[in-house]
This record gives structure tokens, C-alpha cells and sequence, in this order.
């Protein structure tokens, strides 16, 4: 599964969460842990003990260069990278809001890069990844990446690097808007008189389930799902009426949400 990098190496710029659920996965899909050289200024326990080289000197031509640092500090992270560009290395970047062109610039054009974009749940091995690749990646490198993000997750292929500003606004934020879904919930019981403990047990188990319930019937929509549980005249039709109203429901917030995130990513893309 791992042939090429186990040959060759993967370099881990940056290993907080992301980094960290990424390096995890592959581990536990059988990538072997001397394989993988990490630069981390403040490694964590777990890394410390997973076997894999915390070292400040690189490999020579290694497969794979994941880049997973913080969008702040990505101008330096190029700059260390630079020996590594025009070819012979494949660059696989995960720092939000950084477009493929900023890494051309810094690596040079003939670098094969790679743009990502997955989300939070890949620390539970159920995340799901958005990818595409500049002119210079071939075939076989863009299957290696998506090899490497699949350990921790779905991986979608996009047609357009534009598109990753409405990825990043859909899936890579939309994880906060269901945890703040949990918390709103949680909150409107406890305003109909429910204790807050009870409230929050039965709105997590409430989202967690549903969510694995739309996941699992692939063959049904969600608006079918939704039907299929509304009764003409009973309270789920008294909570949708609410809820689906066009002006004020979910339809309208989330859309004022969603094109906020994106003219965001937007905004951080051309810094």
C-alpha cells in the first residue's frame, strides 16, 4: 500500500492535529514508523513513542512531503522545503488557505503539488478529504496521495483548485457548525425544562446518530429520511415548519454561513 514511500520516505512538516491523524492512520494502515522523518518544534507524547525519526535533517529525495503546519508559519515551512522542489518529491500540503501557485513560487514550477483539504474527523479515522493537483503531478502521484489521505477518511478528487474555498466552507468548517448544532440543541431543552446534563446526553446521541443513520442508507436522500419521520400535523412538522422556514430557517443561515467561510478562504488564499 505504502511501497513507494516505504522505498523512499515521507517527510511530516508539522505534526499538531491534523498532522498527528494523519501520521496515526497511515501507522495503523502498515506504514512502517522509520519510514516517516517529522519536523516538530514541540512533539507530543504520543510521537515521541510512535517510532518515527524527530530529526532536523531530511531526506534526500523523500516520496512525499506532507506539509500540515499552520497557515502563519507556511512562508517558512516553503523555505526550509526549498531543496526539495522542481521534481522528484511529491508536495502534499494541507495548511489551509495556501493555493498551489504560493507553493510553484516558493518550490519552484516544475514541483508536482498536491492541495488538500480534509476535515476533524479524520481523527477518527472518519474524515473526508478534498484533493487536487497542479499540471506537474502525474497519475501514479496523485493515486500516492490519495492512498496516504484515504488512511484516515473518504477522498474526493476535485475538477477546479477553486472549488477548495467552497470545500474548506462545507466540509473543513462543517464540522464546528454540527458541534455548535449539539450545543443549540442541547440549550433549547434545557429552556423547555430539561437538566443541562440530560439535555446534552440525549442532543450528542441525537446528532451522532443521525448522522451515522444518513451515512449508512446511501440508497435514501436525507429529505427522504426527513419525510419519512414527519408526521402530518405531529411535532417533528411543528419543529420543521420552524426550522425550514426560507427566511429565518436552516436553508437561510446556512447559506449566509457557508458564502461567509468561503469569501473567508477566499480572502486567505490571496494574502
Amino acid at each position: 500500500m505504502f511501497k513507494d514511500i516505504e522505498d523512499s520516505g515521507l517527510v511530516l512538516f508539522g505534526c499538531g492535529r491534523m498532522g498527528s491523524a494523519i501520521l496515526a492512520g497511515c501507522l495503523d494502515a502498515g506504514l512502517t514508523p522509520g519510514a516517516v522523518w517529522v519536523r516538530e518544534p514541540d512533539p507530543s507524547g504520543w510521537l515521541k513513542d510512535s517510532g518515527v525519526r524527530l530529526t532536523a535533517g531530511l531526506p534526500r529525495r523523500p516520496a512525499v512531503v506532507l506539509v500540515a503546519v499552520k497557515p502563519q508559519i507556511m512562508t517558512a515551512a516553503l523555505s526550509e522545503l526549498k531543496g526539495l522542489g522542481n521534481g522528484g518529491s511529491l508536495i502534499v500540503s494541507v495548511a489551509a488557505g495556501t493555493r498551489i501557485s504560493v507553493i510553484e513560487a516558493a518550490l519552484g514550477a516544475d514541483t508536482p503539488v498536491v492541495r488538500a483539504m480534509p476535515n476533524t474527523p479524520a481523527a477518527i479515522g472518519r474524515g473526508i478529504t478534498a484533493i487536487i493537483g497542479n499540471t506537474k503531478v502525474s497519475v501514479r502521484e496523485l493515486e500516492l496521495a490519495e492512498t496516504l489521505l484515504s488512511s484516515v477518511g473518504q477522498v474526493i478528487r476535485l475538477e477546479d483548485e477553486d472549488q477548495m474555498d467552497v470545500v474548506t466552507a462545507v466540509s473543513g468548517s462543517g464540522p464546528a457548525y454540527v458541534f455548535h448544532l449539539v450545543e443549540a440543541l442541547a440549550a433549547a431543552g434545557v429552556s423547555q425544562g430539561l437538566p443541562a446534563d440530560l439535555a446534552m446526553t440525549l442532543a450528542r446521541a441525537t446528532v451522532a446518530g443521525a448522522g451515522a443513520l444518513v451515512e449508512s442508507s446511501a440508497c435514501t436522500t436525507p429529505a427522504r429520511m426527513r419525510e419519512n419521520v414527519t408526521s402530518p400535523g405531529g411535532t417533528t412538522a411543528a419543529a420543521l415548519k420552524v426550522l425550514m422556514d426560507e427566511r429565518a430557517g436552516f436553508p437561510a443561515l446556512l447559506r449566509c454561513a457557508v458564502a461567509a467561510a468561503t469569501e473567508r478562504s477566499r480572502e486567505l488564499g490571496n494574502v
